[in-house]
């Protein structure tokens, strides 16, 4: 190894070892907030305040030494996929100790005992959260990109947040604490959840240094419904199949679904070239509507079938008119191509395909 490569190395390892070792400090001033939330221990709670300037000033030093490195080697390949990661991961890491702050604010100022109720649910929180920064810390000090992939598909908070949501609920039906420290410990539910996506864009970054991969772009669930699934959902959903195949899964339902899809809706799908065989109506049920991204409802407002939307889901409504006639179905189906594309072009952007 020449003394270039030598010198190359050694200022790449100690980027890495100072970016793992503030990585651990965050990391420990989120577990330090629950815990002094969770015993009420307001003085922890002002220390890990105070504490996270520090952090932000090392963060701030590490990306001086990142642009320095580019500066010094002007690196290629590897080692500038290091240099770039590192950049993006330091504003991660800052955010997590964000968290932490907020966190620990809200131990500052909770009441005595309102978070006594809700510990398990918290802890349970913070357990997947800590296990999941410590997973991605460790795939990106050891450069392991399989180690990445396994820690990010660990990734799902929703389970606990919902169930943290509904025992908050319970909470503030029975009067047992302030209304506004309910607030404050859905405020902790929420920087937990964020910590968690976060650990996941360290677990990106790690795979893209280690192999060069990037993000791979999202495919969208997306559902047409309306009132029958017998024309105008079906007509979307053919449309989107064929317009935009590599952007999304896309399916589509009746509230109230007929026993057969229209013959003219058929007979005007044969006729673009889309295959009916086995074409026919789909039921939906409430628990269903979280797997989609998008509903979207081609036949009124979504909202008089849906009392509570999914919190990660969105509906839309698109007004195409009646489908009775070859006429309706045209314009129908030009209106849900027009939408559609809107649509897609808003969620993939040009590259929509």
């Amino acid at each position: 190894m020449s003394h270039y490569e030598q010198r190359l190395e050694a200022d790449l390892t100690h980027i890495r070892e100072r970016v793992c070792a503030v990585a651990a400090q965050v990391d420990d001033a989120v577990v330090r907030a629950v815990r002094a939330l969770l015993a009420g221990d307001r003085m922890e709670a002002s220390e890990i305040i105070l504490g996270d300037m520090p952090i932000n000033r090392e963060i701030r030093d590490i990306d001086r030494e990142c642009h320095a490195f580019v500066a010094r080697h002007l690196p290629s390949a590897g080692p500038l996929r290091f240099v770039s990661s590192v950049l993006r991961l330091n504003v991660a890491i800052e955010r997590i100790g964000d968290y932490a702050v907020t966190i620990a604010r809200v131990a500052a100022q909770l009441h005595e005992g309102s978070a006594r109720h809700m510990a398990r649910d918290i802890e349970l929180m913070a357990e997947h959260s800590k296990q999941m920064l410590g997973e991605a810390r460790h795939a990106f000090k050891d450069s392991n990109a399989e180690q990445a992939r396994a820690a990010k598909a660990m990734a799902n908070p929703a389970s606990h947040f919902g169930r943290g949501f509904d025992d908050l609920a319970r909470e503030a039906e029975s009067g047992s604490a302030p209304i506004r420290d309910l607030l404050s410990l859905l405020t902790v539910f929420n920087m937990l959840e964020r910590a968690i996506d976060q650990a996941k864009n360290i677990c990106e970054e790690t795979i893209f240094a280690v192999t060069g991969e990037t993000k791979a772009p999202r495919r969208y669930q997306i559902l047409f419904i309306d009132e029958r699934n017998d024309a105008a959902s079906q007509l979307a959903e053919a449309y989107a199949r064929k317009a935009f195949p590599e952007s999304g899964d896309y399916a589509s339902a009746g509230w109230q679904p007929a026993s057969v899809v229209d013959a003219a809706c058929v007979s005007y799908l044969e006729r673009n070239g889309v295959d009916t065989d086995g074409l026919a109506p789909s039921s939906l049920t409430a628990s269903e509507l979280s797997a989609f991204h998008i509903i979207v409802s081609v036949g009124g407002d979504p909202r008089a079938h849906i009392v509570e939307p999914p919190f990660r889901t969105v509906l839309l409504e698109w007004n195409v008119g009646p489908t009775d006639t070859q006429e309706q179905l045209e314009a129908a189906f030009k209106e849900i191509a027009h939408q559609a594309r809107g649509l897609m072009e808003t969620l993939r952007g040009d590259q929509a395909n």
